[in-house]
């Protein structure tokens, strides 16, 4: 074995020989990982340290905005490349630390400038948050892919669940840590202890993705220059109009988490929550995220990630209801408890059913990266436009356009969109005949 990379017979001989030690390995590094962010919550910890640091609306839209586009917008450019090597791993190793060193800084910036220059601070807080969020979603294709090759289709639902079980019951106990440390250790060293901690999680995150052992790919795809690659994709959504029903349904539901980012500044500012609120909020939302794991992960397994878009669509839905009735604090928090719900599907399906849209499993990173990228600008500009229309007509303006576009996207994958298992299904058969 050389860089973790194994030959074995076939993928599906190695994904049995070696189940039980990349299922702990991948769980670990994506658990850990987890636990690791919920010390530094883009729905709760982030948009606080902005409110300190002074932020108009637009910037604390800015920040999921720029997190979600790192993510979204880079895979499809990375995805024709991850095609072509003959393992993945070595190339995510490569570059991840730079999703985790960017929480140092934000360390270093609360620790020295937040109260002495907080425009400064707030500059390099979007900095950092784009060089993180756009590295994992540079990586986000072979990242996956390693995934899809390691573990069963059938299984990955449940892989996902699990590892969010854990990160969840972990980020619950860091939410009463962060709810501690924001209670009780002045601001901005507050804030630079939870993203201390952070960094530190993310690092031993990254030692268990090392010990990942990846099969070689047996054919990968020859390398091809980024423009030709680009222009085969109208040629893959005209093939798959399931997939791109899928991606229109994708693009309403996100629009319906526009008003996320705000929940926390909403409780602030209209309720006037005090600072340890922010810690009761992370709390109820991992709280939430724990009883949606539970059952998402067989939903997914049994059903189908489709239904459990679905549900995390309708919870999200609920969520900004909520926002826009709740008339008392202990009201209001029974939202992050569906946001919750909603993260948890999110994360037990949003790239896992991207696995079983691709026709092939060598198309496995075009899909992903596909999938990603058409939803980036709009998971750019949604939050950010957000911000502005807080600004001028208020969080209940944000809140109700939220729920509208949560409701058409619900309406298209309830219409239009067929789970695709189905069809991975009639394809392995047809192989197997």
């Amino acid at each position: 074995m050389r860089g973790n990379g194994v030959r074995a017979a076939s993928p599906e001989s190695f994904a049995r020989d070696h189940l039980r030690h990349n299922v702990v390995a991948l769980g670990a590094d994506f658990s850990l990982f987890m636990i690791g962010l919920s010390f530094a919550s883009a729905t709760t910890v982030l948009p606080a340290f902005a409110v300190y640091l002074g932020a108009p609306n637009a910037v604390i839209g800015a920040i999921p905005a720029v997190m979600t586009t790192g993510w979204f917008l880079p895979s499809l450019f990375a995805a024709g490349h991850t095609e072509s090597l003959t393992r993945r791993l070595p190339f995510v190793l490569r570059y991840t630390v730079w999703e985790r060193v960017p929480f140092l800084l934000l360390a270093a910036v609360a620790f020295t400038i937040a109260d002495s220059a907080p425009a400064l601070a707030l500059a390099v807080v979007l900095l950092s948050l784009t060089a993180l969020a756009t590295t994992g979603g540079i990586l986000m294709p072979a990242w996956m892919d390693v995934v899809g090759r390691t573990i069963p289709t059938e299984l990955r639902g449940r892989f996902f669940a699990m590892s969010n079980l854990v990160a969840a019951v972990g980020g619950l106990a860091g939410s009463f840590a962060t709810a501690r440390i924001l209670g009780g250790v002045s601001a901005p060293q507050s804030y630079g202890l939870c993203f201390t901690i952070a960094a530190g999680f993310m690092a031993v995150s990254w030692v268990a993705l090392a010990v990942v052992r990846e099969p070689d790919v047996l054919e990968p795809a020859p390398r091809r220059r980024l423009g030709a690659y680009l222009r085969t994709m109208p040629a893959v959504l005209r093939r798959d109009p399931n997939f791109s029903w899928f991606l229109a349904a994708r693009a309403f539901l996100l629009l319906g988490t526009m008003a996320s980012g705000f929940f926390t500044a909403y409780a602030l500012k209209a309720h006037a929550a005090p600072p340890e609120w922010v810690g009761a909020f992370t709390t109820t939302l991992f709280a939430g995220q724990l009883a949606g794991t539970l059952v998402l992960g067989w939903i997914a397994d049994r059903v189908g990630h489709r239904a459990v878009m679905v549900i995390g669509a309708g919870a999200m839905t609920l969520a900004n209801v909520i926002g826009l009735t709740a008339t008392t604090l202990s009201g209001f928090s029974v939202l992050f408890a569906f946001a919750g719900v909603a993260q948890a599907a999110a994360t037990v399906s949003n790239l896992n059913v991207l696995l079983e849209f691709a026709p092939a499993p060598e198309e496995r990173p075009t899909y992903v990266g596909l999938g990603s990228t058409f939803v980036a600008p709009l998971a750019f500009g949604a939050p950010l436009t957000a911000g502005f229309i807080a600004d001028a007509r208020g969080f209940e303006t944000v809140f109700v356009i939220a729920v509208t576009c949560g409701m058409i996207g619900l309406a298209l994958m309830l219409g239009y969109v067929r789970e695709p298992r189905r069809r991975l299904a009639s394809a392995v058969a047809v192989r197997t005949d």
